[in-house]
């Protein structure tokens, strides 16, 4: 069974699909199952590069990923923001060039953020994503 909010990618043509409502049954594209990305922890220079960090400035709170490359062939596809609960969900993509920085209004303290990088997949804040 799947899971609200889980992301699941097709290795051959690259689609990529979020669970909304959670049922039975296998994810298929490409007439091959879709692998199921995981949210990464690292604490290593590449975890850095990807871990989105909350941050508040002037009262405005932001989630960011200030290390990582935004070029055409490496960069942040996407912040995703939620609640523990998984009640709602915020998602803002991104362009090759644009700073990936996402700035959250209706801020919940328990609000989990996760990013995509093209390249190295699905990262979270911390370990408890």
């Amino acid at each position: 069974m799947t899971e609200k909010l889980q992301i699941y990618k097709c290795e051959i043509c690259g689609n990529i699909v979020q669970v909304l409502i959670p049922s039975y049954g296998e994810l298929v594209c490409c007439n091959q199952p879709m692998k199921l990305l995981e949210i990464q922890h690292d604490e290593t220079e590449i975890g850095e590069k990807h871990a989105p960090k909350k941050e508040i400035r002037d009262n405005r709170t932001f989630v960011h990923v200030k290390t990582h490359p935004m070029l055409p062939e490496h960069y942040i596809q996407f912040i995703e923001i939620y609640p523990e609960d998984k009640s709602e969900l915020h998602l803002k993509y991104f362009d090759p060039g644009e700073i990936p920085e996402y700035e959250i209004t209706n801020f919940i303290d328990s609000t989990k953020a996760i990013e995509l990088c093209n390249i190295h997949g699905l990262w979270g804040e911390d370990k408890n994503d």
